[in-house]
């Protein structure tokens, strides 16, 4: 017997899931501020061990003198480094930017793939990035896992998985793909709103109800 299976939501429990989910951030997207694929692209990169917050901050500033591959390669590493410092990791976060600006402007005639396969190639560009990207700046129907997404989706039981790419698998299995990028923001939405990291709001939360988190430790420590 598989035991992921049993420690993980029934389809008909993770469509209830899902539906509260819906109904608590029904209009879910992006929290990062961006005007074109290329803005998102370098956004998502800067995001990287980074709040979304701070990144807009950054951004706010930085895509006013630039923000097409051609205007951020007029900076040097340790130029862009200045104007992305606060984002963390700035010198390998500057170093891969620049990289796959000029990538962008060598192979791509400067815009931005639009396939998880040739996102991955550019530098700085994980598959968390690539699906982030593909969701939201193309409409395609995809689901990025990043923490929020894996500590969420893993504790309520729409997952079961210490691993992220196996728990991106298991997603798109148990969830219909027209609702992947969806429930991409709602969990994230969730993860930053309720369920948080240290101290998950249990007490009030409409998830709880199905939530195999709250089964397993909270009601039995009760």
């Amino acid at each position: 017997m598989n035991t992921k299976k049993l420690n993980m939501l029934s389809k008909e429990k993770i469509k209830e899931a899902l539906k509260i989910l819906k109904s608590l951030y029904p209009n879910a997207e992006s929290e990062l501020n961006y005007r074109s694929p290329f803005e998102l692209l370098i956004s998502t990169i800067l995001a990287a061990q980074c709040t979304d917050k701070r990144v807009n901050k950054v951004t706010k500033e930085l895509y006013k003198k630039y923000n097409n591959p051609e205007s951020f390669l007029r900076l040097t590493e340790e130029q862009l480094g200045e104007l992305i410092k606060s984002c963390g990791f700035y010198r390998m976060k500057s170093k891969n930017i620049l990289k796959t600006c000029r990538i962008l402007v060598e192979k791509y005639d400067s815009r931005v793939p639009t396939t998880i396969e040739e996102l991955m190639k550019l530098p700085g560009v994980g598959r968390k990035t690539a699906n982030v990207v593909v969701s939201n700046a193309f409409g395609q129907d995809a689901i990025a896992v990043d923490t929020h997404v894996f500590r969420v989706s893993n504790r309520i039981g729409l997952a079961n998985s210490d691993n992220v790419l196996e728990t991106e698998e298991q997603l798109m299995e148990n969830i219909d793909k027209r609702l992947w990028s969806d429930a991409h923001h709602w969990l994230i939405y969730h993860g930053r709103r309720i369920c948080k990291a240290r101290r998950p709001q249990c007490e009030v939360c409409p998830v709880s109800k199905v939530c195999l988190y709250y089964k397993n430790n909270v009601l039995k420590s009760n």
